[in-house]
């Protein structure tokens, strides 16, 4: 039996040092190589330098899918920090959408050997990659979690993760990320100036705006035209709700019908990350 593990770095293989939390080399490699059966053999792909996840971004993910794809029958575990898990889970998900691996990501809130959540989440990593099926998911805390609709709802505690559903994603027009596409999430706020939202999109080649509830937006005809002016521009717009759960409902409140009519794409139950890796590759 043979298992790639690709170590990006993050809070699970870091030691204590003069300034705080480091990454240590080898910590992680070593710990997975001691739970292995005997007759396995591991596969290593690790970042140089190993990354705070705050630092993991659009290169960073094709630098996975190029160790995974270079690795094609093997089950993959990616050890990787949680502030940064949700993109990183959806990114795989949706650029491997119907390549049937096994890929298992995996962090802890407490470095190894520190008494916290970290060899049992290691533990579950490799009991989850070692059975049969596909798909992208996260083990952390007990569960096993689907990892296209991720979502860090607690920054401390060692059960920090839910899993929101999405829909099932389709091939993407992509396969990898481009870096250089200038991305981000914009969040509507009463008393946000159009002058604001305009200055953020002028520079963007789009964007994921988290709206209000089920689909509303103020009904400011400044605010509103500043959207259609964005969309006309050929710049991509796509909305997710600003609560955890439940998605966007078009045309239940006459206050959405403004920001529907400006050509915004409805994310429906996308998560913000999910959201925003769909701008990515589609």
């Amino acid at each position: 039996m043979r298992l790639l593990l690709i170590h990006t770095g993050g809070t699970i293989g870091m030691a204590p040092g003069p300034e705080g939390l480091r990454p240590v080399e080898g910590l992680v490699e070593g710990a997975l190589a001691a739970l292995l059966p005997p007759d396995a053999v591991l596969e290593t792909h690790v970042f140089s330098p190993l990354l705070d996840s705050a630092n993991v971004g659009p290169r960073h993910w094709n630098d996975m899918l190029s160790a995974i794809r270079a690795h094609p029958d093997l089950p993959v575990i990616i050890t990787h920090g949680t502030d940064t898990m949700a993109f990183t889970g959806a990114a795989l998900t949706q650029a491997m959408a119907g390549e049937t691996r096994r890929i298992i990501l995996c962090g802890s809130m407490v470095p190894l050997g520190e008494g916290g959540d970290a060899e049992g989440n290691l533990q579950l990593a490799l009991d989850a990659a070692l059975v049969p099926g596909a798909g992208v998911h996260l083990a952390f805390a007990g569960h096993l979690l689907p990892a296209a609709g991720l979502v860090k709802h607690d920054s401390h505690a060692a059960d920090s993760f839910r899993a929101q559903p999405q829909a099932e994603a389709a091939p993407p027009r992509r396969r990898d990320f481009d870096a250089a596409r200038r991305l981000a999430i914009l969040t509507l706020s009463p008393g946000m100036t159009a002058e604001l939202l305009s200055a953020a999109l002028s520079v963007l080649d789009g964007a994921v705006l988290r709206v209000f509830g089920s689909g509303t937006a103020m009904e400011d005809p400044a605010i509103l035209g500043a959207l259609a002016e964005a969309v006309a521009a050929g710049k991509r717009l796509r909305a997710v709700s600003q609560c955890e759960a439940g998605g966007l409902t078009p045309g239940t409140y006459a206050a959405g019908a403004g920001l529907w009519s400006t050509g915004i794409e409805n994310g429906g139950l996308e998560t913000p990350e999910a959201a925003l890796i769909h701008l990515w590759l589609n």
